[in-house]
């Protein structure tokens, strides 16, 4: 799948907040904690791939697995990405997307690191500017090669969070 990053949306919090009522009223029996806005598209004027990311905080894997029927029946495309540390979902298509949701157990070390990544972002302008050069960089390395972006970004991202 191609990466394709895009200027900031001032949309897109909105975007994430009619989201996250709708997943609200669906996963409601298995929320343990908070839903959250995280990735690029959660950092104000930061560049990303045009896909809001929202974590879903769950008390288990196994307690939330009827969950992901749920999910599928009200348009979320469910993928065993990750499977041993999220219930992954995209939406509206594998193909096209413009949602990400991660139900992953709430203050798991995950948990923990995607907010505290996000967190920093949004707080520390010198590091937010050389993850977004960063990203455009390896962007360009990855045009078509979505998971290798990704894998990419990680030691930035271990070096920020202090691992």
């Amino acid at each position: 799948m191609k990466v394709e990053l895009v200027s900031y949306d001032e949309a897109w919090p909105k975007e994430f907040e009619r989201e996250q009522a709708h997943l609200l009223s669906l996963v409601r029996p298995w929320l343990h904690g908070t839903i959250e806005h995280v990735g690029s598209t959660s950092v104000p004027g930061m560049s990303a791939k045009p896909i809001i990311d929202i974590m879903v905080g769950v008390r288990s894997l196994n307690e939330s697995i009827d969950a992901i029927e749920t999910l599928r029946t009200h348009g979320y495309c469910y993928y065993p990405y990750k499977p041993e540390y999220m219930h992954w979902f995209c939406k509206p298509s594998p193909e096209f997307r413009t949602h990400h949701i991660h139900l992953i157990p709430f203050k798991s070390a995950l948990w923990y690191e995607r907010v505290k990544f996000r967190d920093i972002l949004r707080t520390n302008d010198t590091i937010a500017k050389q993850y977004a050069q960063l990203k455009h960089s390896l962007a360009l390395e990855n045009c078509q090669d979505r998971e290798a972006y990704t894998r990419k970004k990680w030691p930035f991202i271990e070096k920020v969070l202090g691992y």
